[in-house]
């Protein structure tokens, strides 16, 4: 996390030195048609609504969702020290990094002007035809 008087950002590791395997994402528009954007307000400010994701419905990218849905606290886990604050039964409520969808989404949105642009010029050439 870097900041100063004017700005906060938050950064992840992003430098190719430490990264292997690296390969394009060729299906972006097949897994962006999975994402399932939605409006909704939070149940703790009922006059606010958002667009967002419900997380367990975002299955494209699966790095971008932590916690597992439905999941409750167990009396195992409090016996084990491995509990959040709260009682048996409590929600462990899931969470979403919607940053961690600008990659899928940009690959998408390439892979889409690309078609357009064929398309421009197919339909370019049987104009001038």
């Amino acid at each position: 996390i870097y900041y100063s008087s004017s700005a906060t950002s938050y950064n992840t590791s992003s430098d190719y030195r430490l990264k292997e395997n690296v390969t394009a994402i060729s299906d972006g528009i097949t897994r962006l048609k999975t994402l399932k954007p939605s409006r909704f307000n939070f149940k703790v400010d009922t006059d606010t609504t958002v667009d967002g994701f419900l997380a367990h419905e975002v299955t494209a990218v699966p790095e971008a969702v932590t916690g597992t849905k439905d999941e409750v606290i167990t009396q195992e886990m409090i016996d084990n020290d491995n509990a959040p604050k709260g009682s048996v039964g409590d929600p462990i409520y899931q969470g979403i990094d919607q940053s961690k969808l600008v990659p899928l989404l940009t690959a998408a949105l390439q892979e889409a002007i690309t078609k357009i642009e064929t398309l421009e010029t197919k339909v370019a050439a049987l104009e001038a035809a």
